[in-house]
Protein backbone atom coordinates (compact mmCIF):
# COMPACT_ATOMS: atom_id res chain seq x y z
CA UNK A 1 0.00 0.00 0.00
CA UNK A 2 1.09 3.77 -0.69
CA UNK A 3 2.07 5.42 2.40
CA UNK A 4 0.73 8.29 3.48
CA UNK A 5 3.78 9.64 6.23
CA UNK A 6 6.91 7.82 6.15
CA UNK A 7 9.68 8.35 9.25
CA UNK A 8 13.17 7.45 7.68
CA UNK A 9 16.13 7.23 10.20
CA UNK A 10 14.47 9.25 13.04
CA UNK A 11 16.66 9.70 15.53
CA UNK A 12 16.73 11.71 19.14
CA UNK A 13 18.38 11.76 22.02
CA UNK A 14 17.61 13.74 25.77
CA UNK A 15 20.53 14.17 28.20
CA UNK A 16 22.46 10.95 29.01
CA UNK A 17 19.57 9.16 26.96
CA UNK A 18 19.77 8.04 23.27
CA UNK A 19 15.65 7.35 22.69
CA UNK A 20 15.69 6.84 19.45
CA UNK A 21 18.24 5.67 16.96
CA UNK A 22 17.73 5.49 13.16
CA UNK A 23 13.84 4.76 13.47
CA UNK A 24 11.67 3.89 10.00
CA UNK A 25 7.87 3.82 10.25
CA UNK A 26 5.78 3.67 7.65
CA UNK A 27 1.72 4.61 7.93
CA UNK A 28 -0.55 3.90 4.44
CA UNK A 29 -3.85 5.21 4.61
CA UNK A 30 -6.68 3.17 5.24
CA UNK A 31 -5.11 0.67 7.86
CA UNK A 32 -4.71 0.60 12.01
CA UNK A 33 -0.94 0.17 12.39
CA UNK A 34 0.09 -0.64 16.14
CA UNK A 35 3.62 0.37 17.49
CA UNK A 36 4.33 -1.45 20.46
CA UNK A 37 7.24 -2.06 22.95
CA UNK A 38 8.73 -1.71 26.28
CA UNK A 39 8.36 1.46 28.57
CA UNK A 40 11.54 3.55 27.70
CA UNK A 41 11.43 1.60 23.65
CA UNK A 42 11.26 5.08 22.05
CA UNK A 43 7.39 4.99 21.42
CA UNK A 44 5.83 7.92 22.43
CA UNK A 45 9.08 10.20 21.71
CA UNK A 46 8.49 8.90 17.73
CA UNK A 47 4.63 9.88 18.15
CA UNK A 48 5.70 13.33 19.72
CA UNK A 49 7.59 13.65 16.87
CA UNK A 50 5.29 12.94 14.26
CA UNK A 51 2.64 14.88 16.02
CA UNK A 52 4.91 18.43 16.73
CA UNK A 53 5.35 17.97 20.33
CA UNK A 54 9.41 17.16 19.71
CA UNK A 55 11.39 17.83 16.67
CA UNK A 56 13.72 14.84 15.80
CA UNK A 57 17.76 16.04 15.75
CA UNK A 58 18.18 13.54 12.59
CA UNK A 59 15.89 12.06 10.01
CA UNK A 60 13.22 12.67 7.55
CA UNK A 61 9.20 12.45 7.27
CA UNK A 62 7.65 11.87 4.39
CA UNK A 63 4.14 13.10 3.62
CA UNK A 64 2.52 11.99 0.70
CA UNK A 65 6.32 10.75 -0.84
CA UNK A 66 7.69 14.60 -0.71
CA UNK A 67 9.84 15.88 2.84
CA UNK A 68 7.12 17.37 5.33
CA UNK A 69 8.91 19.99 8.34
CA UNK A 70 6.90 19.15 11.89
CA UNK A 71 7.81 21.96 13.94
CA UNK A 72 4.83 22.34 16.02
CA UNK A 73 1.24 21.02 16.99
CA UNK A 74 -0.72 23.61 14.94
CA UNK A 75 1.21 22.29 12.13
CA UNK A 76 1.24 18.90 12.48
CA UNK A 77 -2.68 19.31 12.86
CA UNK A 78 -2.45 21.52 9.71
CA UNK A 79 -0.89 18.52 7.39
CA UNK A 80 -3.86 16.21 9.31
CA UNK A 81 -1.51 14.87 12.01
CA UNK A 82 -3.58 15.02 15.25
CA UNK A 83 -1.93 12.86 18.58
CA UNK A 84 -4.31 12.19 21.22
CA UNK A 85 -2.31 11.55 24.61
CA UNK A 86 -3.53 8.62 27.35
CA UNK A 87 -4.44 11.56 29.77
CA UNK A 88 -7.20 13.50 27.48
CA UNK A 89 -6.67 17.06 27.14
CA UNK A 90 -10.33 18.60 27.55
CA UNK A 91 -12.12 21.53 29.25
CA UNK A 92 -14.49 19.98 31.30
CA UNK A 93 -16.44 23.26 31.78
CA UNK A 94 -17.11 23.65 28.24
CA UNK A 95 -19.53 21.51 26.21
CA UNK A 96 -18.98 18.88 23.48
CA UNK A 97 -19.14 21.35 20.85
CA UNK A 98 -17.16 24.02 22.62
CA UNK A 99 -14.73 21.11 23.16
CA UNK A 100 -14.59 20.23 19.32
CA UNK A 101 -13.89 23.83 18.52
CA UNK A 102 -11.97 24.95 20.94
CA UNK A 103 -9.57 27.88 19.62
CA UNK A 104 -11.01 27.51 16.39
CA UNK A 105 -14.49 28.99 16.94
CA UNK A 106 -15.92 31.32 14.24
CA UNK A 107 -15.61 34.66 14.73
CA UNK A 108 -17.47 38.30 13.01
CA UNK A 109 -16.10 41.89 13.89
CA UNK A 110 -13.83 40.06 16.72
CA UNK A 111 -16.53 38.72 18.48
CA UNK A 112 -17.66 34.86 18.88
CA UNK A 113 -20.65 33.37 16.68
CA UNK A 114 -20.89 29.79 17.87
CA UNK A 115 -23.95 29.25 16.71
CA UNK A 116 -22.89 27.35 13.72
CA UNK A 117 -20.16 25.00 15.71
CA UNK A 118 -23.32 23.03 17.12
CA UNK A 119 -24.60 21.41 14.32
CA UNK A 120 -21.63 20.92 12.66
CA UNK A 121 -20.29 18.91 15.96
CA UNK A 122 -23.50 16.80 16.03
CA UNK A 123 -22.57 15.75 12.63
CA UNK A 124 -19.56 14.99 13.64
CA UNK A 125 -20.84 12.83 16.97
CA UNK A 126 -23.07 11.10 15.31
CA UNK A 127 -20.45 9.60 12.56
CA UNK A 128 -18.68 8.47 15.57
CA UNK A 129 -21.75 6.73 17.15
CA UNK A 130 -21.84 9.59 20.57
CA UNK A 131 -25.25 9.85 21.00
CA UNK A 132 -25.26 13.15 23.21
CA UNK A 133 -26.55 16.24 22.62
CA UNK A 134 -23.66 18.91 21.25
CA UNK A 135 -24.62 21.29 24.30
CA UNK A 136 -23.45 18.26 26.44
CA UNK A 137 -21.02 19.71 29.46
CA UNK A 138 -18.11 17.47 28.89
CA UNK A 139 -17.45 17.11 32.85
CA UNK A 140 -20.63 15.05 32.79
CA UNK A 141 -19.72 12.64 30.03
CA UNK A 142 -17.88 9.09 30.53
CA UNK A 143 -14.52 8.14 30.16
CA UNK A 144 -15.63 6.58 26.98
CA UNK A 145 -17.47 8.97 25.33
CA UNK A 146 -14.61 11.76 26.15
CA UNK A 147 -12.27 9.75 24.22
CA UNK A 148 -14.84 9.82 21.38
CA UNK A 149 -14.68 13.14 22.03
CA UNK A 150 -11.23 13.58 21.47
CA UNK A 151 -11.36 11.69 18.21
CA UNK A 152 -14.48 14.26 17.26
CA UNK A 153 -12.14 16.78 17.46
CA UNK A 154 -9.32 15.18 15.28
CA UNK A 155 -11.94 14.65 12.72
CA UNK A 156 -12.88 18.30 12.87
CA UNK A 157 -9.35 19.26 11.77
CA UNK A 158 -9.80 17.16 8.68
CA UNK A 159 -7.13 15.06 10.06
CA UNK A 160 -5.39 11.97 7.93
CA UNK A 161 -3.24 10.51 10.54
CA UNK A 162 -4.58 9.44 13.91
CA UNK A 163 -2.28 8.57 16.74
CA UNK A 164 -3.65 7.19 19.77
CA UNK A 165 -1.46 6.72 22.93
CA UNK A 166 -3.00 3.96 25.09
CA UNK A 167 -7.08 4.98 24.27
CA UNK A 168 -8.45 1.92 25.74
CA UNK A 169 -6.15 2.52 29.88
CA UNK A 170 -9.74 3.82 31.69
CA UNK A 171 -12.03 2.28 29.59
CA UNK A 172 -14.41 -0.57 30.33
CA UNK A 173 -15.13 -3.44 28.39
CA UNK A 174 -17.70 -2.09 26.47
CA UNK A 175 -16.56 1.35 25.82
CA UNK A 176 -13.50 -0.35 24.40
CA UNK A 177 -15.21 -2.50 22.23
CA UNK A 178 -16.93 0.77 21.11
CA UNK A 179 -14.00 2.53 20.53
CA UNK A 180 -12.57 -0.05 18.38
CA UNK A 181 -16.09 -0.10 16.11
CA UNK A 182 -15.05 3.78 15.23
CA UNK A 183 -11.47 3.01 14.52
CA UNK A 184 -12.69 0.24 11.91
CA UNK A 185 -14.72 2.73 10.45
CA UNK A 186 -12.69 5.20 10.44
CA UNK A 187 -9.85 2.70 8.88
CA UNK A 188 -12.51 1.68 6.10
CA UNK A 189 -13.21 5.47 5.43
CA UNK A 190 -9.49 5.96 4.66
CA UNK A 191 -7.84 7.51 7.41
CA UNK A 192 -4.14 6.39 8.53
CA UNK A 193 -4.27 4.99 12.09
CA UNK A 194 -1.56 4.66 14.50
CA UNK A 195 -2.37 2.81 17.82
CA UNK A 196 -0.35 2.46 20.85
CA UNK A 197 -1.05 -0.12 23.63
CA UNK A 198 0.70 -2.43 25.82
CA UNK A 199 -2.52 -4.80 26.08
CA UNK A 200 -1.36 -7.02 23.20
CA UNK A 201 -4.99 -8.87 23.16
CA UNK A 202 -6.31 -5.67 21.69
CA UNK A 203 -3.33 -5.40 19.52
CA UNK A 204 -4.32 -8.81 17.87
CA UNK A 205 -8.09 -7.95 17.45
CA UNK A 206 -7.78 -4.20 16.43
CA UNK A 207 -4.05 -4.06 14.26
CA UNK A 208 -3.65 -5.06 10.39
CA UNK A 209 0.08 -4.64 10.98
CA UNK A 210 2.69 -4.25 13.98
CA UNK A 211 5.62 -1.96 14.30
CA UNK A 212 7.67 -3.27 17.01
CA UNK A 213 10.52 -0.70 19.10
CA UNK A 214 13.29 -1.88 21.04
CA UNK A 215 15.63 0.44 23.10
CA UNK A 216 15.16 2.92 20.69
CA UNK A 217 15.67 1.20 17.85
CA UNK A 218 13.17 -1.11 15.03
CA UNK A 219 12.95 -4.88 16.41
CA UNK A 220 10.70 -6.14 13.65
CA UNK A 221 7.07 -5.78 11.99
CA UNK A 222 4.39 -8.73 11.40
CA UNK A 223 1.31 -8.52 8.99
CA UNK A 224 -2.15 -9.06 9.89
CA UNK A 225 -1.80 -12.87 9.57
CA UNK A 226 1.59 -13.19 11.54
CA UNK A 227 0.46 -11.40 15.00
CA UNK A 228 0.30 -13.43 17.67
CA UNK A 229 0.66 -12.72 21.54
CA UNK A 230 3.86 -15.08 21.23
CA UNK A 231 5.20 -13.22 18.23
CA UNK A 232 5.11 -10.01 19.62
CA UNK A 233 6.44 -10.57 22.90
CA UNK A 234 9.28 -12.44 21.19
CA UNK A 235 10.07 -9.18 19.28
CA UNK A 236 9.61 -6.63 21.89
CA UNK A 237 12.07 -8.37 24.49
CA UNK A 238 13.82 -10.59 21.94
CA UNK A 239 13.22 -13.71 24.43
CA UNK A 240 10.38 -16.21 24.72
CA UNK A 241 8.11 -15.48 27.39
CA UNK A 242 6.81 -19.39 27.66
CA UNK A 243 5.52 -19.04 31.47
CA UNK A 244 4.28 -15.67 31.74
CA UNK A 245 2.32 -16.24 34.62
CA UNK A 246 4.55 -18.66 36.72
CA UNK A 247 2.25 -19.02 40.28
CA UNK A 248 1.55 -22.54 39.76
CA UNK A 249 5.42 -24.22 39.50
CA UNK A 250 7.29 -21.11 38.61
CA UNK A 251 10.34 -21.49 36.67
CA UNK A 252 12.12 -18.40 36.55
CA UNK A 253 14.16 -17.86 33.21
CA UNK A 254 15.54 -14.77 33.78
CA UNK A 255 17.66 -13.09 36.50
CA UNK A 256 16.04 -11.10 39.00
CA UNK A 257 16.99 -9.43 42.37
CA UNK A 258 16.00 -11.78 45.17
CA UNK A 259 12.55 -10.30 46.71
CA UNK A 260 14.00 -12.85 49.49
CA UNK A 261 15.89 -9.75 51.19
CA UNK A 262 12.06 -8.94 52.47
CA UNK A 263 11.74 -9.67 56.25
CA UNK A 264 9.56 -12.42 56.26
CA UNK A 265 6.40 -12.86 58.68
CA UNK A 266 6.50 -15.15 61.92
CA UNK A 267 3.92 -17.68 60.74
CA UNK A 268 3.97 -18.41 56.69
CA UNK A 269 1.71 -21.69 56.62
CA UNK A 270 -1.64 -19.95 55.30
CA UNK A 271 -3.05 -19.16 58.74
CA UNK A 272 -5.43 -16.18 58.64
CA UNK A 273 -3.73 -12.25 58.83
CA UNK A 274 -6.62 -10.42 57.74
CA UNK A 275 -10.09 -10.29 58.47
CA UNK A 276 -12.71 -8.01 57.19
CA UNK A 277 -16.97 -8.59 58.23
CA UNK A 278 -19.63 -6.39 56.96
CA UNK A 279 -17.39 -3.28 55.87
CA UNK A 280 -19.38 -1.07 53.97
CA UNK A 281 -17.96 2.68 52.89
CA UNK A 282 -21.15 3.90 50.48
CA UNK A 283 -24.68 4.57 52.29
CA UNK A 284 -26.49 2.93 49.96
CA UNK A 285 -25.06 -0.21 49.61
CA UNK A 286 -27.24 -3.00 50.52
CA UNK A 287 -25.29 -5.51 52.60
CA UNK A 288 -21.33 -5.03 53.86
CA UNK A 289 -17.92 -6.62 52.26
CA UNK A 290 -16.97 -9.70 54.43
CA UNK A 291 -13.75 -11.73 53.65
CA UNK A 292 -10.30 -13.15 54.65
CA UNK A 293 -6.72 -13.10 53.82
CA UNK A 294 -4.39 -16.10 54.39
CA UNK A 295 -0.50 -15.94 54.49
CA UNK A 296 1.36 -16.78 51.27
CA UNK A 297 -1.52 -16.48 49.32
CA UNK A 298 -2.54 -14.45 46.30
CA UNK A 299 -6.26 -13.30 46.20
CA UNK A 300 -7.58 -11.55 42.93
CA UNK A 301 -10.50 -9.05 43.37
CA UNK A 302 -12.26 -8.97 40.16
CA UNK A 303 -15.18 -6.62 38.51
CA UNK A 304 -16.20 -4.23 36.36
CA UNK A 305 -14.64 -0.60 36.74
CA UNK A 306 -17.09 1.14 39.05
CA UNK A 307 -18.00 -2.29 40.93
CA UNK A 308 -16.58 -0.45 44.29
CA UNK A 309 -12.72 -2.63 44.33
CA UNK A 310 -10.80 0.68 44.71
CA UNK A 311 -12.83 1.83 47.60
CA UNK A 312 -12.74 -1.30 49.03
CA UNK A 313 -8.89 -1.10 49.21
CA UNK A 314 -8.57 2.44 50.54
CA UNK A 315 -11.90 1.86 53.25
CA UNK A 316 -9.19 -1.02 54.31
CA UNK A 317 -6.58 1.27 54.23
CA UNK A 318 -8.11 3.97 56.55
CA UNK A 319 -7.99 6.58 53.26
CA UNK A 320 -12.12 6.38 52.76
CA UNK A 321 -14.23 6.51 55.67
CA UNK A 322 -15.75 3.52 57.04
CA UNK A 323 -19.73 3.26 57.43
CA UNK A 324 -19.75 0.35 59.48
CA UNK A 325 -18.00 -3.06 59.80
CA UNK A 326 -15.09 -3.83 61.10
CA UNK A 327 -11.14 -5.42 60.18
CA UNK A 328 -9.07 -7.92 61.81
CA UNK A 329 -5.12 -8.12 62.09
CA UNK A 330 -5.00 -11.34 63.03
CA UNK A 331 -6.73 -10.92 66.45
CA UNK A 332 -6.18 -7.30 66.77
CA UNK A 333 -9.41 -5.34 66.08
CA UNK A 334 -8.65 -1.69 64.31
CA UNK A 335 -10.03 0.21 66.03
CA UNK A 336 -8.68 3.99 64.09
CA UNK A 337 -9.72 4.44 60.45
CA UNK A 338 -6.67 6.38 59.87
CA UNK A 339 -3.81 5.16 57.04
CA UNK A 340 -1.21 5.04 59.90
CA UNK A 341 -2.64 2.46 61.80
CA UNK A 342 -3.25 0.30 58.51
CA UNK A 343 0.47 1.22 58.35
CA UNK A 344 1.41 -0.05 61.88
CA UNK A 345 -0.10 -3.05 61.80
CA UNK A 346 1.07 -3.88 58.47
CA UNK A 347 -1.07 -3.48 55.99
CA UNK A 348 0.64 -1.45 52.72
CA UNK A 349 -1.75 -0.06 49.61
CA UNK A 350 0.26 0.44 46.14
CA UNK A 351 -2.44 3.10 44.59
CA UNK A 352 -3.67 2.67 41.10
CA UNK A 353 -3.05 5.60 39.72
CA UNK A 354 1.21 5.55 40.99
CA UNK A 355 1.82 9.21 39.29
CA UNK A 356 -0.45 10.64 41.46
CA UNK A 357 -1.07 8.96 44.53
CA UNK A 358 2.20 6.58 44.55
CA UNK A 359 5.15 9.28 43.97
CA UNK A 360 6.13 12.60 43.96
CA UNK A 361 7.13 12.68 40.39
CA UNK A 362 9.22 15.76 40.62
CA UNK A 363 11.48 13.96 42.84
CA UNK A 364 14.12 11.55 43.37
CA UNK A 365 14.50 8.00 43.88
CA UNK A 366 16.08 8.11 46.64
CA UNK A 367 13.81 10.68 47.96
CA UNK A 368 10.60 8.73 47.48
CA UNK A 369 11.98 5.20 48.68
CA UNK A 370 12.80 6.57 51.68
CA UNK A 371 9.60 9.09 52.61
CA UNK A 372 7.54 6.03 54.08
CA UNK A 373 10.60 5.19 56.35
CA UNK A 374 11.59 8.19 57.54
CA UNK A 375 10.98 7.54 60.94
CA UNK A 376 13.89 4.76 61.08
CA UNK A 377 16.13 7.37 59.12
CA UNK A 378 16.09 10.16 61.76
CA UNK A 379 18.30 11.08 64.78
CA UNK A 380 17.07 14.00 66.55
CA UNK A 381 14.42 15.26 63.63
CA UNK A 382 16.96 15.37 61.20
CA UNK A 383 17.63 12.41 59.05
CA UNK A 384 20.72 11.15 57.96
CA UNK A 385 21.80 11.80 54.70
CA UNK A 386 24.26 8.14 54.65
CA UNK A 387 21.64 5.37 55.74
CA UNK A 388 18.84 7.32 53.26
CA UNK A 389 20.99 6.78 50.26
CA UNK A 390 22.26 3.17 51.36
CA UNK A 391 18.49 2.34 51.93
CA UNK A 392 17.29 3.83 48.70
CA UNK A 393 20.46 2.13 46.46
CA UNK A 394 19.88 -1.50 48.28
CA UNK A 395 16.02 -1.12 47.46
CA UNK A 396 16.64 0.19 43.80
CA UNK A 397 18.79 -2.72 43.41
CA UNK A 398 17.01 -5.19 44.94
CA UNK A 399 13.61 -4.33 42.55
CA UNK A 400 16.00 -3.73 39.28
CA UNK A 401 15.19 -0.11 38.75
CA UNK A 402 16.72 0.61 35.99
CA UNK A 403 17.90 4.42 36.55
CA UNK A 404 20.89 6.30 35.82
CA UNK A 405 21.33 7.52 39.55
CA UNK A 406 19.19 6.94 42.94
CA UNK A 407 19.05 10.83 42.07
CA UNK A 408 17.12 10.81 39.00
CA UNK A 409 13.35 12.61 39.13
CA UNK A 410 11.37 9.22 39.49
CA UNK A 411 9.09 11.24 37.03
CA UNK A 412 11.98 10.53 34.11
CA UNK A 413 11.53 6.57 34.72
CA UNK A 414 9.57 4.32 32.35
CA UNK A 415 6.31 3.41 33.83
CA UNK A 416 7.26 -0.51 35.09
CA UNK A 417 10.20 1.20 36.87
CA UNK A 418 8.16 3.87 38.54
CA UNK A 419 5.90 1.05 39.52
CA UNK A 420 8.94 -0.85 41.23
CA UNK A 421 9.87 2.24 43.45
CA UNK A 422 6.27 2.13 44.91
CA UNK A 423 7.09 -1.31 45.86
CA UNK A 424 10.20 -0.58 46.76
CA UNK A 425 9.61 1.88 48.93
CA UNK A 426 6.85 -0.05 51.02
CA UNK A 427 8.67 -3.08 51.07
CA UNK A 428 11.35 -1.24 52.89
CA UNK A 429 9.50 -2.29 55.73
CA UNK A 430 8.01 -4.97 57.51
CA UNK A 431 4.74 -6.08 55.91
CA UNK A 432 2.03 -8.51 56.69
CA UNK A 433 -0.60 -7.55 53.65
CA UNK A 434 -0.15 -5.85 50.59
CA UNK A 435 -2.88 -4.90 48.57
CA UNK A 436 -1.80 -4.22 44.70
CA UNK A 437 -4.35 -1.64 43.16
CA UNK A 438 -4.02 -2.43 39.07
CA UNK A 439 0.01 -2.98 39.57
CA UNK A 440 0.75 -3.32 36.25
CA UNK A 441 -1.41 -0.89 34.45
CA UNK A 442 0.31 0.92 31.57
CA UNK A 443 3.28 -1.58 31.89
CA UNK A 444 5.04 -3.03 29.10
CA UNK A 445 5.56 -6.84 28.86
CA UNK A 446 8.70 -7.16 30.52
CA UNK A 447 8.33 -4.84 33.61
CA UNK A 448 5.39 -7.35 33.76
CA UNK A 449 6.97 -10.39 33.85
CA UNK A 450 9.31 -8.57 37.02
CA UNK A 451 6.11 -7.45 39.05
CA UNK A 452 4.80 -10.79 38.59
CA UNK A 453 7.77 -12.94 39.90
CA UNK A 454 8.25 -10.29 42.71
CA UNK A 455 4.50 -10.98 43.81
CA UNK A 456 5.30 -14.48 43.80
CA UNK A 457 8.44 -14.03 46.07
CA UNK A 458 6.20 -11.52 48.33
CA UNK A 459 3.60 -14.50 49.03
CA UNK A 460 6.65 -17.17 49.01
CA UNK A 461 7.90 -14.86 52.44
CA UNK A 462 3.99 -15.40 53.56
CA UNK A 463 2.97 -11.97 52.60
CA UNK A 464 -1.38 -11.67 52.17
CA UNK A 465 -1.65 -10.76 48.43
CA UNK A 466 -4.98 -8.98 47.82
CA UNK A 467 -4.67 -8.15 44.22
CA UNK A 468 -7.34 -5.95 41.88
CA UNK A 469 -7.19 -6.11 38.18
CA UNK A 470 -9.72 -5.48 35.00
CA UNK A 471 -6.90 -7.76 33.32
CA UNK A 472 -8.92 -11.29 33.44
CA UNK A 473 -5.83 -12.72 32.21
CA UNK A 474 -3.86 -11.48 34.88
CA UNK A 475 -6.08 -12.62 37.58
CA UNK A 476 -6.61 -16.23 36.49
CA UNK A 477 -2.88 -16.42 35.73
CA UNK A 478 -1.74 -14.97 39.19
CA UNK A 479 -4.31 -15.66 41.50
CA UNK A 480 -4.97 -18.47 44.28
CA UNK A 481 -8.21 -17.77 44.71
CA UNK A 482 -10.65 -14.45 43.30
CA UNK A 483 -13.15 -12.68 45.13
CA UNK A 484 -15.03 -10.69 42.56
CA UNK A 485 -17.76 -7.25 43.23
CA UNK A 486 -20.60 -6.19 41.59
CA UNK A 487 -22.34 -2.56 42.54
CA UNK A 488 -20.23 -2.37 45.98
CA UNK A 489 -21.15 -5.84 47.07
CA UNK A 490 -18.83 -9.28 46.64
CA UNK A 491 -20.52 -11.73 44.34
CA UNK A 492 -18.70 -15.04 44.94
CA UNK A 493 -15.19 -16.45 45.79
CA UNK A 494 -13.95 -18.58 43.01
CA UNK A 495 -11.02 -20.99 43.52
CA UNK A 496 -8.21 -22.10 41.20
CA UNK A 497 -9.78 -24.97 39.59
CA UNK A 498 -13.56 -22.78 39.74
CA UNK A 499 -11.58 -19.98 37.72
CA UNK A 500 -12.48 -18.87 34.41
CA UNK A 501 -13.30 -15.93 32.50
CA UNK A 502 -16.71 -16.69 31.99
CA UNK A 503 -17.17 -17.57 35.84
CA UNK A 504 -15.96 -14.43 36.30
CA UNK A 505 -17.93 -12.31 34.08
CA UNK A 506 -20.34 -13.87 35.44
CA UNK A 507 -20.00 -12.99 38.32
CA UNK A 508 -18.78 -9.62 37.47
CA UNK A 509 -22.47 -8.42 35.82
CA UNK A 510 -24.18 -9.89 38.57
CA UNK A 511 -24.64 -13.29 38.11
CA UNK A 512 -24.15 -16.20 40.81
CA UNK A 513 -21.41 -18.72 40.51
Amino acid sequence: MTALLEAVDICKSFPGVQALDGVQLRVPSGQILAVVGENGAGKSTLMKILGGVYRADRGTILLDGRPASIHSVKQAEHLGIVLIHQELNLAEHLDVAGNVFLGREPRRWGWLVDRSIYPAAAAITTRLGLDVSPRTLVGRLTVGQQQLVEIARALSLRSRLLILDEPTSSLTEKETGRLFDVLRNLRNEGLAIVYISHRLKEVNDIADRVAVLRDGRNAGELSRQEISHAAIVHLMVSRELKQFFQRAGRVSDRSMPSAGDITPVADATGSPVLHVHGLRWWPRQKEGVTFSLRRGEIVGLGGLIGAGRTELAETIFGIRRRLAGEIRMEDRLLLSRRPAQAIAAGIFLIPEDRRLQGLILSDSVKCNISLPNLDQLKTCGLVRPAPERQLAKTQSTRFNVRTPSIDQPVGLLSGGNQQKVVLAKWLSRTPKVLILDEPTRGVDVGAKSEIYDLINRFAEQGLAVLMISSDLEEILGMCDRVLVMHQGRLTGELTRQEMSEEAVMRLATGGVS
